[in-house]
């Protein structure tokens, strides 16, 4: 694949529309270059704009002789004032907009959920709180939006929802999203919703918890519910999972107030650890039927955000560790962390961790291409 043809490629294509927030007589690096060589540079290991730029000059003749980047490599500053003053907004339209494209699979279980940027907060300004939407099939970021608090959460939801195609999805939130008009916009959209229970719904966290107290005394039949177990052993660990879910809910008056409920799942987990035992038991309200086996997949599915995206973007990219905090710095560049995470994703062939992946890419720039053309 000859590098002159990456803006026929999806990602490229996408991004190539991106609103340029420059003036145009102060342009002496196009929008391509800029937006090709930072994507290049972090698929390969950059992980700020000083990096970046050492990537960009250490390869600006084979960059070259692909037509790129004829006036040279942006200082670490340029592409620093380019990335703060991007609109946030367009440049996650224009994320979404390839990641939607690329999917392989429509509906599925999207998990929606948080994380904080730790150091993209600098004095009063406190740190980014991204929430991001992960599709659990594709085993790629969906989309991501941000706020400046956690407590601001619940106004990002319905944000991010809105961007996503949520037909045949199950999508799974936290507590903090558990809220009426967020279940009620799932189903406007087409898509039923797994949401989790905590005391933030006062009394439908109380019926719930107390119907299950007397359910789990009785058979799964005679409470009316669903019942699936799973257990897993592992290195000195026994893990006793239940389902129990039940769509019998003419007793609960809150039903009507939630657009869609049809059922509500506890889940009871019982560990045994070095011969130590420990049970927790977490409640959920479902558009779904009382299929404990399908709403159990998806409440444990919605964990794998932490591992499969959380954890390796702190891992393999240092997120936590980054100091671009300015403007929209931040926000930005965890958009183009996200893109390549997911790029590197799509290499099913290379038996290798996603840090090790993106050093190979660095070395090679044959695999580095390869990953680019693989268009997930």
């Amino acid at each position: 694949m000859a590098i002159q043809n990456l803006e026929e490629t999806s990602i490229m294509h996408c991004f190539a529309v991106l609103p340029d927030p420059r003036r145009t007589r102060n342009q002496v690096y196009s929008l391509f270059d800029i937006i090709t060589t930072t994507i290049l540079a972090v698929l390969c290991g950059a992980d700020d704009w000083v990096e970046i730029n050492f990537w960009g000059e250490a390869n600006l003749s084979w960059l070259q002789e692909k037509g790129l980047c004829e006036n040279g490599i942006p200082s670490h500053d340029t592409f620093s004032r380019f990335f703060r003053f991007v609109d946030p907004n367009a440049f996650e339209r224009c994320f979404i907009s390839w990641t939607q494209k690329i999917s392989k699979v429509l509906g599925g279980i999207i998990a929606v959920d948080g994380k904080v940027l730790c150091n993209s907060g600098s004095g009063e300004e406190k740190a980014i709180h991204l929430v991001s939407a992960f599709s659990v099939e594709n085993d790629i970021v969906l989309g991501q939006l941000a706020t400046r608090a956690k407590s601001n959460e619940i106004t990002v939801f319905p944000e991010l929802l809105k961007l996503l195609d949520l037909r045949e999805a199950i999508i799974t939130i936290d507590a903090a999203g558990c809220q009426k008009d967020i279940a009620k916009q799932i189903r406007e959209q087409k898509g039923d919703y797994v949401l989790a229970l905590k005391g933030n719904q006062g009394t439908l966290h109380a019926e719930a918890k107390n119907f299950f107290k007397q359910a789990l005394e009785v058979s799964s039949k005679e409470a009316g519910c669903d019942h699936y177990i799973s257990e897993e052993k592992s290195r000195g660990r026994k893990e006793t999972r239940e389902v129990w879910v039940t769509e019998e809910l003419d007793w609960l008056e809150q039903k009507e107030h939630w657009s869609g409920l049809k059922s509500i799942a506890c889940i009871k987990n019982r560990r045994l650890v070095k011969g130590k035992e420990t049970t927790e038991q977490r409640y959920y309200i479902s558009s779904l039927e009382a299929d404990a086996w399908k709403i159990g997949r998806a409440i444990r599915s919605h964990w794998s955000v932490e591992n499969k995206l959380h954890w390796q973007l702190d891992v393999s990219y240092g997120e936590d560790g980054c100091k671009v905090r300015k403007d929209s710095g931040a926000e930005n560049f965890s958009v183009i962390r996200r893109a390549t995470l997911n790029l590197l994703k799509a290499d099913k062939k290379t038996k290798a961790g996603i840090k090790n992946k993106r050093s190979k890419a660095g070395w090679d720039k044959d695999y580095m291409l390869k990953i680019l053309a693989m268009e997930c």
